[in-house]
This record gives C-alpha cells, structure tokens and sequence, in this order.
C-alpha cells in the first residue's frame, strides 16, 4: 500500500483571498512549498490536492480555471503532484454532494485509486472542513495556522506547509 499526503490548495500552497482564487494572475504560491512538496516525495509519499471550488457552482468561474491554475502550480513546483480533485459543488447554488469538505468523498476516491493506506496518511488544511474530512478519512491531520480559523480537533498545527513537511519526515535543524 501506499501513503499520501492530502493537500487542501487555498491557504495551505497558495495565498487565499475574500473572494475567489481562479486566474494565475491571483495565484500566488507560499514561499517553501515546493520545498516542503519534495521532502513529501522524498519520503515517498502520493502527493494530491483536495480542494472545494464552490465558485463554479456560483458562475464565477469555470473547471477549466482551476486545471489552469492547477497547471501553473505544477510548473512552478516541478510536476510534484500526483493528482487534484475538486468539488464544484455549493449546496445553495446547485446541489448537496459527498464531495464537498467536510465530506471526504474525494479522500476516499483517491485512496481507492492510489491504494492508499490511511495509517501512513495525513490531511493538511487551514480550516475546520480540510480536518473534518480527514479524521472521517482515518488519516493524521495537521492545520496550518495561517490566521484565518481555529480548528479544535487537528493532530498537529505548524504555520506553514514547510514546517509540517520537516516535522513529518523528521528533519532535524542544525
């Protein structure tokens, strides 16, 4: 079986916004990710994104923007990762669904698909939902505290995705 590392994608790689993040222009990626994305890889672990989109169920913006910046962060950060799934769903602009965090619908798909072992893996998200998905999930679960909430019931918190991916492949400073 394999392990794998779950990756929420605004506020956990990518500067979050108010409103939505959907043209490259906006996305802006966190200083240390491609770095923190290369211990994970390092260790073996399947990298994938799972992330809500709600804004196309709302109209503002289309799938194709999001493979886009999805594409982007690819480039960026050396083709690291292994897959992205994504919600488009909202439940008050189109339907309710499995998919959308704090559902872990997409979680199990891609352990499914990745054969993936739960014991091995972890979730890490800036909100409530990305922690709530993961628990469901059986996987180990880390908040990055970037301010925007608290979360009462993650593993472990660390202030960016670097610090998580040291803390989890055991690197040691100095």
């Amino acid at each position: 079986m394999n392990k794998a590392v779950f990756l929420d994608r605004d506020g956990v790689l990518n500067h979050d916004k108010v409103d939505y993040v959907y043209t490259i222009a906006e996305f802006k990626i966190f200083e240390g990710v491609k770095e923190a994305l290369m211990l994970f890889k390092k260790e073996g672990f399947k990298l994938i994104v799972i992330t809500n989109q709600s804004g196309i169920a709302k109209g503002i913006y289309e799938p194709k923007d999001v493979y886009a910046c999805f594409n982007y962060l690819q480039a960026e950060t050396g083709h690291l990762i292994d897959e992205m799934y994504f919600c488009p769903h909202h439940p008050k602009f189109d339907q309710v669904c499995k998919c959308r965090k704090p559902g872990n619908q997409m979680i199990l798909d891609a352990m499914l698909k990745y054969d993936i072992d739960p014991s091995q893996s972890y979730m890490i998200g800036d909100a409530q939902r990305d922690i709530t998905a993961g628990i469901h999930s059986g996987v180990t679960t880390i908040h990055i505290n970037n301010g925007k909430e608290w979360v009462e019931n993650a593993h472990f918190s660390f202030p960016n995705l670097l610090a998580a991916a040291q803390f989890m492949v055991g690197y040691t400073f100095g």
